[in-house]
């Protein structure tokens, strides 16, 4: 009995001291690359990469990613090619992901609070609208930015979002991670082993039926979401997510933001036929589009595609700035889904 207790204790200290000794290597493989604009004085700060515009100026685009990971998802996807079109770029770590800070209190995991930091911190670097491209787990965070601040969105463009309420709940890991009283035990020893071992499947099943970009888990930095503090972020805004939808969703049929949405048609992550269709259902003007053949990350399997919803969103929106008196347009005038819910994956 007792040289079981110590080695049961000799294998608790490994991997705590593993992940202790990971965490630092991960933040030191991939540190801050952007600017940490703090929201308030004192307050938390985001994490903000800007690309400047390699093209007569457009406007601002903000790009914010999902679950389980950071900016660089959606920059690497299309931050290079939003530039050279004339965007000023601004991919965000969201509160508690990658290098931003966590919000505090009770909000932390509140896709309203987490809205207002990001545009708190764009508003910081002379931004005072912008495009808005949102994916999976951030969809609602989107969605909540066009209902709080109709103002500063100048158009939303939604990338597999999760929006509505669905049957099945989320997966066990993200409930246990999240948990006040198993949570820190959990992430501290089986998490961060545990998504080294299992990431490359996991970034497959995400992007079926469509290989993984070449290199994704490396110019991604993927690793950084296995760090204790930035699991139990991510595991909170999941299990929040359920709550959050509840509440908002019956709202939207109030955005007049020009929305378009855009999903695949082979998603293994969130089901369309709730949240994507449902978006295009209630939202005035929404409009829909379903490719063929793609999964859950629409942006890298088919980029060509969402860059087109993101100008026919801009389009859209200069069309409206023109029919408002007083307003100024804020760029140049350059130019069947399976029933179901979110299922049990890594976003």
């Amino acid at each position: 009995m007792i040289a079981a207790f110590a080695g049961l204790a000799a294998a608790v200290a490994g991997l705590f001291a593993f992940t202790a000794v990971a965490a630092r290597v991960i933040e030191a493989r991939y540190p801050p690359v952007g600017e940490c604009v703090a929201t308030a004085p004192g307050g938390p700060a985001i994490h903000v990469v800007e690309r400047p515009p390699r093209a007569p100026e457009r406007g601002a685009m903000l790009l914010v990613h999902g679950a389980s990971g950071n900016y660089a998802d959606l920059d690497l996807a299309i931050g290079e090619r939003l530039s050279g079109l004339g965007f000023r770029v601004f991919a965000v770590d969201r509160p508690g992901h990658g290098w931003s800070d966590r919000l505090a209190g009770a909000a932390a995991a509140s896709p309203a609070a987490q809205a207002a930091a990001l545009r708190a911190a764009l508003v910081k670097t002379g931004q005072t609208r912008a495009i808005v491209v949102v994916h999976s787990l951030s969809g609602v965070l989107g969605l909540a930015m066009a209902l709080d601040a109709p103002d500063f969105v100048r158009g939303l463009v939604l990338l597999a979002p999760v929006s509505h309420p669905w049957p099945g709940g989320v997966a066990w890991y993200y409930r246990l991670a999240a948990s006040p009283i198993f949570g820190p035990a959990f992430r501290r020893l089986i998490v961060l082993p545990a998504g080294l071992v299992s990431m490359k499947s996991g970034v497959r099943d995400v992007f079926a039926p469509s290989p993984p970009p070449k290199d994704y888990l490396e110019a991604t930095r993927l690793p950084l979401v296995f760090r204790p503090g930035h699991f139990r972020a991510n595991a909170e805004d999941v299990v929040a997510a359920e709550a959050y939808v509840a509440q908002l969703s019956p709202c939207y049929a109030t955005i007049r933001t020009p929305t378009v949405i855009v999903t695949g048609d082979r998603d293994g992550v969130v089901y369309a036929s709730l949240h994507a269709a449902g978006c295009a259902r209630d939202i005035p003007g929404a409009t829909l589009t379903v490719l063929p053949g793609v999964g859950h990350s629409p942006h890298h399997s088919a980029p060509d595609s969402v860059v087109a919803a993101i100008l026919d969103v801009e389009a859209r929106a200069l069309s409206a700035e023109r029919r408002q008196p007083g307003r100024a347009p804020a760029a140049s005038d350059a130019a069947t889904i399976a029933d179901g819910g979110v299922r049990r994956a890594l976003i």
